[in-house]
């Protein structure tokens, strides 16, 4: 009579998984943790008050639809054009004013576009709230 040879039971595949997702956890947590937190008593600097100024190469669209360049005046967006070279008209920066109204600027932006502006962009400030 033969002997049948015990079935060697079958290890389950699922601690190794556990184990890998426990490393992997352990990895996110000091991933995440390298950046020294900021001093609880450091208080950073404000600068709402702050009066920005523009950039020299803009456009400036002031609150009540007035348009100036490089602190002058400009009576409208093709006066402005024409006094920059073809190579300036590519890109148009423009700086508007925080209250002015959003039609106001699309007006402008298609003002520029007709008169022969190439891409225009518009410059704004990025804050950390």
């Amino acid at each position: 009579m033969r002997r049948l040879a015990k079935a060697k039971p079958q290890r389950e595949p699922t601690i190794a998984l556990i184990n890998i997702v426990f490393l992997m956890l352990v990895f996110f947590m000091v991933a995440g943790t390298l950046a020294q937190p900021l001093d609880k008593t450091l208080n950073l600097v404000d600068t709402r008050d702050l009066e920005g100024r523009a950039p020299p190469d803009t456009l400036v669209i002031h609150a009540d639809g007035r348009l100036s360049y490089q602190g002058a005046d400009q009576p409208d967006a093709a006066a402005y054009l024409s006094s920059l070279s073809a190579e300036d008209r590519t890109v148009i920066r423009i700086v508007p004013d925080r209250a002015l109204p959003a039609t106001d600027m699309i007006r402008i932006a298609r003002d520029l576009r007709g008169a022969g502006a190439g891409k225009i962009m518009i410059v704004t400030e990025r804050g950390l709230e």
